[in-house]
């Protein structure tokens, strides 16, 4: 973040910036320790998932989606805490694609249309340009977690392929609310 010139790197500082600077900012930094209970861990569900490709890493990530759709369902708004965005959601939403992206292209692993509440929770969150406009290719996040996990082999060069960005939704779930 750049304020009057001078670099501000430190995230309480980009925090306090935001939230006093950017009207609605205050809005973005909910405290909330289930939420924030239940979205870590999850990249690192994901990434074990990839190293192993085992029915038990398989069934954690399983799991663990599950138990934030069941919070999305019991909820019932667009976001995690309510129905605008805050700093959850800027978190969940870069590891929701990173599962969809490199789950599918490593390992097959689809999320289960199923879990209707992640899904509109993830439609929600591709009609957001700030999330559209922020989004890596698909192409960047599947070199990323090659670049994590020094043991993957390459099967091609997808820098050299014009991106994609996948932001599809299961048919059943696209046209609820």
């Amino acid at each position: 973040l750049i304020d009057n010139g001078l670099a501000v790197l430190e995230n309480e500082k980009i925090e306090r910036h935001i939230m006093k600077n950017v009207p609605g900012g205050h809005n973005l930094f909910v405290q909330d320790k289930e939420v924030a209970t239940l979205i870590e861990n999850l990249y690192s569900k994901l990434k074990l998932m990839l190293l192993r490709k085992d029915e038990s890493t398989i069934n954690s990530l399983l799991s663990h989606l599950r138990r934030i759709n069941d919070h999305l369902g019991q909820k019932g708004t667009r976001f995690l805490t309510g129905d605008t965005m805050c700093c959850f959601d800027c978190e969940l939403m870069p590891r929701l694609q990173h599962i969809r992206v490199a789950g599918k292209y490593f390992s097959d692993f689809e999320i289960p249309s199923q879990m209707k509440y992640l899904w509109r929770y993830m439609y929600h969150m591709y009609q957001l340009e700030a999330f559209t406009q922020s989004c890596p290719a698909d192409q960047d996040i599947i070199n990323h977690c090659k670049l994590q996990l020094q043991g993957m082999k390459m099967k091609k060069h997808e820098e050299l392929e014009t991106p994609t960005f996948t932001t599809s939704i299961p048919i059943e779930v696209s046209g609820d609310d």
